[in-house]
C-alpha cells in the first residue's frame, strides 16, 4: 500500500509542472513576436509564389537595398560602425547602381548621420514594419553587431533574422553584415535557423561562425567596420576636454561603464500597463511594452561593479596626476556615469552620446592617453588613436578583441570580486608600458582591416550570385581594393604595420 500511495504523486506533480511550463512559453511575448514574424515571412512568401506586389531587381535598376539594425538610439558604436558599412557598400557598388533606406528607431537621434540613405521610422512592434518594408527592396542587410544573441534582447535578434528571412522568403539578397553570435534561447534558435539558412553571415571572430554553423546558416570571416571611421579633427576633441577643465597637459584617463546586469530587454505587457496607469517600473523601463531586468540582486552587482571601478581609479589617481574623464558611447550609459561620478574622490566630467555627436564622441576618446571600456566599440574607435585601452566586460565581444590584439591580461569580467584591485593593476600596466601597447595596438590593425576589405570582396560576390547580371564594378579582386577610402591615420597605420 505504501508503495501503490506514493507513486501518483510525482506523476500528479509533473503534470501540473508541464501545464505552467505550456502556459508560460503560450503567454511568453519574446515566443509571440516570433510567431507574428513567422506567420508574416510566410505570407511573403506565399505572394511572391503568386507574383503579387513584386518589386524585382532587374538590369539598368539600381539595387535596392534595406538596412536593419540598433540605429537612432544614439549608440555611438553602432552609428559608427553603419556609416562605415555604408561607405563601404557605395565604394563596392558605386553610387549609380545603389539606392539605401535604413531603419531608425528615432529619426532626431539619426539626423546628420548616413549621407544620402533614406530613413524610415522602425515602430515599436515591428513585424507590420517587415512586411510592408522588406518586399520594397532587392535585398535586407543586417547590420546590429550583436546580431544573434538573447544577451541584450531577443526581439533585436528576432527583428534582424526576421528581415533576412523576408528577404530569403523572395529569394532575395540577404546579408549579415560584420556579426558576432553567441547565447539564445532554445526558441531564437530554432527562429534563425528556420530562417537565415539562405542567408550569408559574415562574422567577425570565429567562435560566432561556430554558433551559427550549428544551425546551418552560411558564414565568412569579417570584422567590424568602425575600423575605418574618420571622427572630427583632433582639436575638437581636446577643445571639448579643455572646456571641461582639462589643462592641456595631463594625461586622459577614459572610463566608460554601462549597466551590465540589467539585461536582457523583455517585453512585459503586465509591467507597460502598471507602468501606463499606475507610474510604477519606471526605472527600468526601456521603451514601450520593453523593461530591463530588475531586483536587488541586480542593483546590489551594479553597485559592486561601479565601486571596484571607483576603488581602482581614486586608487591610481593617488599615484598618477591625470584627468579623469567618464564616457557614456550610448546614452543610456548617462545613468551608470550619473552613479559612478559621486564615487569617485574627484568628480570628473561626463561625455555622453546624447549631448556629443559620434564625430566629437570619437574625437575625445581618441584624445584620451589611456582608457578602461565596459563598451566594445568605444575599444575599437580608441585603437586608430593608440589609446591604451582595457576592458571590463559582460560578455564575448571584449574579450575577443582582447585576444584577437594580443593582450588577453587586459580584460576582467564585470562581477570579478576582486575588480578594484586587478583594474588599479591593470592601470598602471597602462600608464606604464602605454608605448609598447601602442605598437602592439598598431600590429593588430591591419588584420582587421585586411579581414574588412574581404568582407567587401565577399559581399560582392553574394550580390553577384544572387543577382549574376549585376554591373559588378571593376575593382581588383585583393582585399585593399575593397575597402572605402580610408582617412591618412588609418592609411597610415596599415603602411607603417602591414
Amino acid at each position: 500500500m505504501t508503495t501503490s500511495n506514493e507513486v501518483p504523486r510525482p506523476r500528479r506533480k509533473r503534470r501540473r509542472r508541464g501545464l505552467f511550463d505550456s502556459l508560460k512559453e503560450a503567454l511568453d511575448p519574446d515566443r509571440a513576436l516570433m510567431a507574428s514574424v513567422d506567420a508574416l515571412i510566410e505570407a511573403v512568401a506565399v505572394k511572391h509564389a503568386l507574383n503579387v506586389d513584386q518589386e524585382r531587381w532587374a538590369p539598368g535598376k539600381p539595387l535596392k537595398l534595406l538596412l536593419t539594425g540598433h540605429v537612432g538610439t544614439r549608440n555611438t558604436g553602432a552609428d559608427v560602425r553603419v556609416g562605415e558599412m555604408i561607405r563601404q557598400m557605395r565604394h563596392v557598388i558605386g553610387d549609380d547602381d545603389l539606392q539605401l533606406t535604413i531603419s531608425t528607431s528615432d529619426p532626431r537621434w539619426s539626423s546628420g548621420y548616413f549621407r544620402s540613405v533614406h530613413q524610415v521610422l522602425l515602430p515599436q512592434v515591428f513585424p507590420p514594419f517587415l512586411y510592408r518594408e522588406c518586399p520594397k527592396h532587392h535585398g535586407v542587410i543586417a547590420c546590429e553587431g550583436s546580431m544573434f544573441k538573447s544577451k541584450f534582447a531577443s526581439a533585436l535578434t528576432c527583428f534582424m533574422a526576421g528581415s533576412l528571412g523576408m528577404a530569403a522568403a523572395e529569394r532575395k539578397l540577404g546579408v549579415g553584415y560584420g556579426a558576432e553570435a553567441g547565447s539564445m534561447t532554445p526558441a531564437l534558435r530554432s527562429f534563425v535557423k528556420r530562417h537565415c539558412k539562405d542567408s550569408l553571415v559574415m562574422c567577425r571572430n570565429l567562435p560566432s561562425r561556430d554558433v551559427l554553423g550549428k544551425l546551418g546558416v552560411r558564414t565568412t570571416h569579417g570584422a567590424d567596420t568602425a575600423w575605418t571611421f574618420e571622427p572630427a579633427p583632433p582639436a575638437v576633441g581636446q577643445k571639448l576636454l579643455r572646456e571641461a577643465g582639462w589643462d592641456g597637459e595631463k594625461k586622459v584617463l577614459a572610463i566608460a561603464p554601462i549597466n551590465p546586469f540589467w539585461w536582457p530587454v523583455k517585453p512585459d505587457l503586465v509591467k507597460a500597463a502598471a507602468r501606463t496607469f499606475g507610474g510604477q517600473y519606471r526605472v527600468e523601463h526601456y521603451k514601450s511594452i520593453y523593461f530591463h531586468a530588475a531586483s536587488s540582486k541586480i542593483d546590489q552587482a551594479l553597485d559592486d561593479y561601479l565601486q571596484g571601478i571607483a576603488d581602482a581609479v581614486n586608487a591610481f589617481c593617488r599615484d598618477r596626476d591625470v584627468f579623469v574623464v567618464l564616457i557614456g558611447m550610448e546614452k543610456l550609459d548617462r545613468r551608470a556615469a550619473e552613479r559612478l561620478n559621486p564615487l569617485l574622490d574627484r568628480p570628473a566630467p561626463l561625455f555622453i552620446s546624447d549631448t556629443y555627436d559620434m564625430f566629437e564622441m570619437i574625437s575625445v576618446l581618441r584624445s584620451c592617453a589611456m582608457l578602461v571600456s565596459s563598451r566594445f566599440h568605444a575599444i575599437v574607435c580608441s585603437m586608430p588613436g593608440f589609446v591604451a585601452s582595457a576592458g571590463v566586460t559582460m560578455d564575448e565581444r571584449i574579450r575577443n578583441i582582447m585576444n584577437d590584439r594580443g593582450t588577453p591580461d587586459l580584460f576582467l569580467e564585470v562581477d570579478d570580486p576582486n575588480l578594484g584591485d586587478k583594474l588599479l593593476q591593470i592601470l598602471h600596466k597602462l600608464h606604464d608600458e602605454r608605448d609598447a601597447l601602442r605598437d602592439t595596438i598598431g600590429k593588430a590593425i591591419p588584420a582587421q582591416l585586411e579581414l574588412m576589405g574581404q568582407m567587401g570582396l565577399d559581399f560582392m560576390d553574394e550580390v553577384c550570385r544572387v543577382y549574376p547580371e549585376f554591373p559588378r564594378k571593376q575593382l581588383p579582386r585583393t582585399w585593399e581594393a575593397h575597402l572605402p577610402p580610408m582617412p591618412p591615420n588609418v592609411q597610415g597605420i596599415l603602411e607603417r604595420y602591414g
